[in-house]
């Protein structure tokens, strides 16, 4: 099995490939989702540096402009447009998760089935040595196989999260709840499900419009890809990733956390000007990302218990697609908190330069779902994580964080139904920002600065991906 990552001579990373292999032609194919499609464009970033690496990124017609964005173009680089089906209760121009609602959200997943034909014409054409893809697109490795080209299924979660949910592999009915709040066999640690975290984990096993289940489509790009790509690397997941090796029995592949490059540009100068009133890591920075949702009560009590702290924050609130976030605002938050907190507390719906205000002086804390990019933008600035899971993989790197790691908390949680109060965001912050002297703030901090010199290793990070062109390189002049 090829594994990136081990000991290997300790040569330095190389901008191009031996003149006398070929070139090496990967195609990217993310699914219709920007918390999928942003890890794709930083590995295509990070593989195009190479003479003799191109890229060719499908991507849906509507997604393209904000993949211009971040997608570093060469003259090796190229986005194809890709044109998304027609389904019933799909609105038109509706290409991501985060333009749909919760009701037609899973219609995606029809429309990418349907594009088979589509795809297989293009892949006939572009003639490459890879296709990297996503968890959705179980049918693509045999359609590839047929064009005798070689698969990579690219898994952008954790590892933790991939590794829990391959234990349900091959399975004849869900797990129970009382199984999954469990380790699962040979698990490593004692990381696991809570009662009220378990049902939604298990959203995996449900089918919509009758296409095949998160975990049904896992288990056939397992089966039929070539190799599997994680993001991650054994400095800060090794023991999952052992553990994911031995269940899955495929070539494992590691491309490291792919650690954003630093942010360009300045922060907006409204935002700018807010920070600067206040001091020196003071200020709580609280975003759940713009696809997952609170409840109308975890709102309320996130807004009460971050005016109890009587620190600067700064709220983002995003609602789905379909609703007026100036209403939402104005319907779930407590009544009068927009006036007690003026000049204290800012409230905002919609998209604002995460990165820029999590680097900025003033912030110091980060309250956050757990998110592995959130995870890493916390840790590479100098910002305090406080997590608060809600749903899928969140719910597993918010335990490694906290447990494992022990560079965050976790906001405490009522184990049956999830509930928590203002009070449990008051000390899960107060643990980390406010009582600055007490030995598990102390210990955090600490962790906090080791984790931070692990993922601004630059000669780490290039090693992987150097590492991974060698490994690709070998997979390609394997006969099919």
């Amino acid at each position: 099995m090829i594994e990136i990552g081990k000991e290997r001579d300790s040569e330095v990373r190389k901008m191009s490939i031996d003149e006398n292999n070929n070139e090496l032609h990967l195609v990217m194919f993310p699914f219709l989702a920007f918390g999928h499609i942003s890890p794709f464009v930083q590995l295509a970033n990070k593989l195009s540096a190479y003479s003799g690496v191109r890229i060719s990124f499908l991507a849906a017609s509507a997604n393209i402009p904000r993949i211009e964005t971040m997608l570093n173009r060469t003259a090796t680089t190229q986005i194809i447009p890709l044109n998304l089906p027609h389904v019933d209760g799909l609105p038109e121009g509706i290409e991501n998760t985060a333009d749909t609602s919760p009701d037609t959200v899973e219609l995606l997943k029809v429309a990418l089935d349907l594009m088979q034909p589509q795809i297989k014409n293009l892949l006939t054409d572009l003639k490459p040595n890879f296709v990297v893809f996503d968890f959705a697109q179980s049918w693509l490795p045999p359609i590839a196989s047929e064009l005798r080209i070689r698969t990579i299924c690219f898994s952008v979660f954790m590892a933790i999260a991939t590794a829990f949910v391959t234990t349900w592999f091959n399975r004849n009915m869900p797990p129970t709840i009382v199984e999954v709040t469990k380790p699962p066999p040979g698990w490593p640690g004692t990381i696991t499900l809570r009662t009220f975290e378990a049902p939604g984990f298990l959203y995996v096993f449900k089918s919509f419009h009758g296409t095949p289940s998160v975990i049904d489509r896992m288990m056939k790009c397992f089966d039929g890809c070539d190799a599997i790509l994680i993001k991650s690397c054994r400095e800060i997941e090794g023991p999952y990733i052992e553990y994911f090796a031995k269940q899955i029995k495929k070539p494992v592949l590691l491309i490291g956390p792919l650690v954003p490059e630093p942010q360009s540009g300045e922060l907006d100068q409204t935002w700018a000007d807010w920070l600067s009133h206040f001091p020196a890591k003071s200020v709580i920075y609280c975003s759940f990302g713009s696809e997952t949702f609170l409840t109308d009560d975890q709102i309320t009590e996130l807004a009460l218990g971050l005016e109890l702290t009587g620190l600067p924050f700064f709220l983002v609130l995003n609602f789905p697609a379909n609703l007026d976030s100036s209403a939402e605002l104005k319907r779930t938050l407590p009544p009068g908190f927009i006036e007690r907190v003026k000049g204290k507390g800012v409230v905002h719906s919609g998209w604002v330069q995460q990165r820029h205000i999590l680097a900025h002086e003033s912030v110091g804390c980060y309250v956050c779902h757990a998110g592995f990019s959130s995870v890493i933008e916390a840790l590479v600035n100098d910002c305090q994580l406080v997590m608060l899971p809600l749903k899928g993989d969140q719910l597993l790197n918010s335990k490694l964080v906290a447990l494992e790691w022990r560079v965050g908390v976790e906001v405490k949680r009522s184990d049956e139904d999830g509930y928590f109060g203002k009070e449990d965001v008051l000390e899960a912050v107060k643990s980390v920002m406010m009582e600055t002297e007490n030995e598990p703030a102390k210990s955090i901090r600490e962790n906090h600065k080791q984790w931070k010199g692990v993922l601004q290793n630059n000669e780490v990070q290039d090693k992987y991906i150097s590492d991974l062109v060698k490994d690709l390189k070998a997979l390609s002049q394997d006969h099919i």
